[in-house]
């Protein structure tokens, strides 16, 4: 039987689900919530981009 290390990548992203598992599963049951957060990029870009200019 095969085993994974923790430094492997397959390792670490086995041991994020398992530490995050709780909220991986709140998520999912939420439904409504958005997968990325490009509304809020968005809505801030404005203000990132004249930053520069308004000083």
């Amino acid at each position: 039987q095969p085993q994974v290390t923790s430094q492997s990548a397959l390792g670490k992203a086995v041991n994020y689900l398992a530490h995050n598992w709780s909220r991986i599963e709140r998520y999912i049951e939420a439904g409504s919530l958005p997968i990325d957060n490009n509304a809020a990029e968005r809505a801030i870009r404005p203000f990132a981009i004249g930053r520069k200019a308004w000083l």
